[in-house]
């Protein structure tokens, strides 16, 4: 590790905050849903807005990078973040939440096909993926935040700004705009791309790489599962134990709680603990969390539920994606948009979900994630010792 990079890593992990924003989605499309008077197939439809931008800008974004560098590309993605911030506080209707998550998706899937390279170009090896867990964490902390940001916008008068629960929208752009510009002022040394830079077919060729493939396949089914538990766990305690929505918002923050904390453990257990195992036990984890979730109508059991799956769910994105790049050490930056286009499993879920829980209850929703959850253990092993 370089010696400035101590101080280098402050700006780039307040990006990693910044990516936290996208995971408002969950909460925020469950109050659009009751402004709206919208039902769960429509209000499912925001969450797909924000993540079918992973599949359309992940391999471009890895390309971009090739020709303007990792720096430039966080840079330009935290600019279309800010500007997806701004469109709710100007207008508040169906269609401009459509367009403020489909920027936040597109600035998003730009920041974390490139953010992580930005990481690895400041430090890599054996630490690497403890250093992407750092920055999950750091990321769930926004995650964590935004849906009692919500809910205080939500209970509160607020005469002179009035934005309701969506004052969370102000907050947070404030936060990135600071972030966009402590990252410009902040100078990092970049590796220069080797050779002729890959095309979009030669990128998405990669995919006959066996471990590229599968970790693919391992992020559709975790972020899938990450924004289903996001988004339905509310919905559980609301149809369970017929809670108000301002009070179900609590199991948002809960998931978001407990993945913080295990982002934060994770960041040294890994470096003592091979990713195989942590992963392995990380999964026994969700599939405790979702038994119950499927199972139980006790609120305290519930809430174990969910805390387990926060736990379970917190380490698994930085283990795929460090196992993914150091098996093609040289195309870090084609095999991160690779990765980031699974992203798009955020985009794929919550309507099947929607669906599901529309026809049975939300016992149907959470089957959807158990499928997600099987695959994930056949991911195991495919990670390297």
């Amino acid at each position: 590790m370089k010696k400035n990079s101590q101080l280098t890593l402050i700006p780039v992990m307040l990006c990693f905050f910044a990516m936290g924003f996208v995971d408002l989605v969950g909460i925020a499309s469950n109050y659009v849903k009751e402004d709206l008077g919208l039902n769960d197939a429509t209000a499912n439809i925001f969450p797909s807005l924000v993540f079918f931008w992973f599949l359309i800008f992940g391999v471009p974004t890895g390309m971009l990078m090739n020709c303007i560098g990792r720096k430039k590309t966080v840079m330009l993605s935290m600019l279309l973040t800010v500007v997806a911030l701004i469109v709710p506080l100007l207008h508040y209707s169906f269609a401009t939440m459509g367009v403020a998550f489909s920027l936040l998706g597109i600035g998003n899937a730009i920041l974390q096909t490139s953010l992580n390279p930005l990481v690895a170009s400041i430090t890599g090896g054996r630490n690497l993926s403890s250093t992407l867990t750092f920055g999950q964490f750091i990321k769930a902390i926004a995650s964590f935040v935004a849906p009692y940001l919500a809910i205080w916008g939500a209970t509160q008068v607020i005469p002179t700004a009035g934005y309701d629960w969506r004052v969370l929208f102000l907050i947070f752009l404030i936060v990135g705009a600071s972030a966009t510009l402590l990252l410009g002022v902040t100078p990092i040394e970049e590796p220069k791309p080797e050779g002729k830079p890959s095309t979009f077919g030669e990128c998405l060729g990669m995919l006959g790489t066996p471990v590229v493939l599968l970790s693919f396949l391992a992020i559709v089914c975790h972020v899938g599962i990450d924004v289903g538990v996001n988004t339905t766990a509310p919905k559980i305690l609301m149809e369970r134990l017929s809670m108000s929505l301002n009070e179900a918002a609590f199991a948002t923050s809960l998931y978001f709680a407990f993945r913080t904390i295990g982002c934060f453990s994770g960041a040294a257990i890994l470096r003592m603990m091979k990713g195989r195992t942590f992963f392995a036990i990380s999964m026994c984890l969700m599939a405790v969390a979702l038994l119950l979730l499927f199972t139980e109508h006790s609120k305290t059991m519930l809430y174990v539920a969910i805390a387990l799956a926060g736990l379970g769910n917190s380490n698994l994105f930085s283990i795929i994606m460090a196992n993914a790049m150091n098996s093609v050490p040289e195309k870090q930056n084609e095999v991160s948009g690779l990765m980031i286009m699974g992203i798009v499993g955020g985009a794929v879920f919550p309507p099947i979900m929607g669906f599901m829980s529309d026809q049975f209850g939300q016992a149907g929703a959470i089957f959807i994630l158990a499928l997600g959850a099987m695959y994930l253990f056949t991911y195991i092993r495919a990670i390297k010792e």
